[in-house]
């Protein structure tokens, strides 16, 4: 049988956004620098990527400012898209502050939904407060004329029941996307397809999928949620990313292109943009996703070391790996608390802090994992 005469083609193809610059951005140890931002912005819109997500705004002075603006200057505002942390709405107000004064259009509020990460973050496993959360954060944003896409954060393990109420209140208030986060890789694409059928039946809604590959079927999932109504897909080049990656570009465009006959993308540009990448993000010539690598079970967050469970999909120590700390410019107290724990190095945390601080940044940000902050602890203590 001919190829053309096995594929499946789709009744509406899926429009494509792209992570790389803000979820690798956020991977352990990994910071993409403005120029590299630029090029790699400029090569996902050549390819037919439609959205750059780039960057994550907390408040103001965020230090993801010149890779936004980089970004903008490369393929302009309409084309990108800066996720915003959600926790209250004193905080809302001045992130959207912050999304104005960089000149953000679309914004991607990124919102706890599971009981586990709802209580992490918000402080109470409510479904009521996260609905009332979520609603007012995109009445505010919408009031400043912002394009919204609301998230499922660990969405994939909230239940129907849960979440359902949630994306429709979220529609109900304004919103124009809704993005399924598989936070925590958990679905097999069968099950995929049952829970984007339950959004995409939704009146009026517009699903997108976020898939993380530790169990190394994101771009299947990713399949399957289109397959069931989705109409946007979240990649990232080379597949790079937080806890064992994310649906990997290059497989998901040559999977359309094989599977579903979809020629609307110029593949020629992705092994350039792998490259690009790889070596912005310091990873070398490959990455490799999955539960055995380095990166894996490598945090630069204080609450997903403190609260691994909370983020992995299965237990370092099932696999016979470990977890560890990763960071260049983003060290905190938190880090250094937990990279010094049960070290036997005492030192003044709020003291030796600033000082690795500014020791990095006079040696060019080398990679720190806790045995280095432990070795600079010992070094902290003979100065």
């Amino acid at each position: 049988m001919a190829l053309a005469e096995q594929q499946e083609l789709l009744r509406e193809p899926p429009r494509i956004s792209d992570a790389t610059l803000r979820d690798s951005a956020h991977m352990a140890g990994v910071e993409f620098g403005p120029k590299d931002a630029a090029r790699i912005a400029d090569l996902l819109v050549r390819t037919g990527v439609e959205l750059v997500e780039v960057g994550m705004v907390a408040g103001p002075d965020s230090k993801d400012a010149d890779l936004v603006l980089a970004t903008h200057e490369a393929v302009g505002p309409d084309r990108s898209m800066t996720l915003l942390v959600v926790r209250d709405r004193q905080q809302v107000a001045k992130a959207l502050d912050e999304a104005e004064r960089l000149g953000v259009r679309h914004i991607m509020y990124s919102i706890p939904t599971s009981e586990q990460h709802a209580a992490l973050k918000l402080g109470s496993p409510s479904a009521k407060l996260l609905t009332a959360v979520a609603r007012s954060a995109i009445s505010q944003a919408k009031d400043r004329g912002f394009h919204v896409t609301f998230s499922g954060e660990d969405g994939a393990r909230t239940p129907a029941e849960r979440l359902v109420p949630y994306v429709t209140a979220g529609f109900e208030a304004g919103a124009d996307r809704f993005r399924l986060a598989e936070t925590v890789a958990y679905l097999s694409p069968w099950q995929m397809q049952e829970v984007i059928a339950d959004l995409t039946a939704i009146d009026g809604s517009e699903i997108e999928i976020h898939s993380h590959n530790m169990l190394g079927m994101a771009v299947a999932n990713s399949l399957a949620a289109v397959r069931a109504g989705a109409r946007w897909i979240s990649a990232t080049v080379g597949g790079i990313g937080e806890r064992g990656g994310n649906a990997p570009l290059a497989e998901l465009l040559t999977s359309l292109r094989v599977i579903h006959g979809d020629t609307r993308f110029d593949l020629t540009h992705l092994t350039e943009l792998s490259r690009l990448a790889l070596v912005g993000a310091g990873l070398g010539e490959a990455f490799q996703s999955g539960p055995t690598t380095p990166h894996a079970f490598a945090y630069e967050l204080p609450g997903q070391l403190n609260h691994p469970e909370a983020y992995e999909t299965l237990p370092a120590e099932l696999v016979g790996n470990a977890r560890d700390l990763r960071v260049r410019t983003r060290l905190t107290p938190a880090l250094v608390t937990w990279a010094l724990a049960d070290s036997g190095v005492l030192v003044d945390v709020a003291a030796f802090t600033p000082w690795l601080t500014e020791r990095q940044e006079r040696d060019g940000a080398p990679l720190l994992d806790r045995e280095a902050i432990r070795k600079a602890a010992v070094d902290f203590q003979s100065a």
